[in-house]
């Protein structure tokens, strides 16, 4: 069984609308982009690459925490209080 994580919605998404030659009829494809979980995740990735709280530890828990960052900057975003 799967947790739902919620990945705070699209980052960056885009649309694309073409005209097809033929029938000229109009088509939007639509690009979600990434998520602002991943994101998020970069950014703490690379702050803790940039100093050295990343090099002691294992690839793969380097990349855990930063998912524990994201998640922890999405919760924080949706608390009352956020604003101030």
């Amino acid at each position: 069984m799967s947790e739902n994580i919620n990945d705070g919605g699209s980052m960056f998404p885009w649309s694309e609308i073409t005209e097809t030659n033929f029938s000229r009829e109009i088509i939007e494809i639509r690009h979600r982009g990434m998520s602002l979980r991943d994101w998020f995740a970069g950014q703490a990735l690379a702050g803790s690459l940039a100093t050295s709280e990343g090099f002691d530890m294992k690839i793969a828990d380097v990349a855990k925490y930063a998912y524990l960052y994201a998640d922890a900057m999405i919760a924080a975003r949706s608390t009352d209080g956020g604003d101030k």
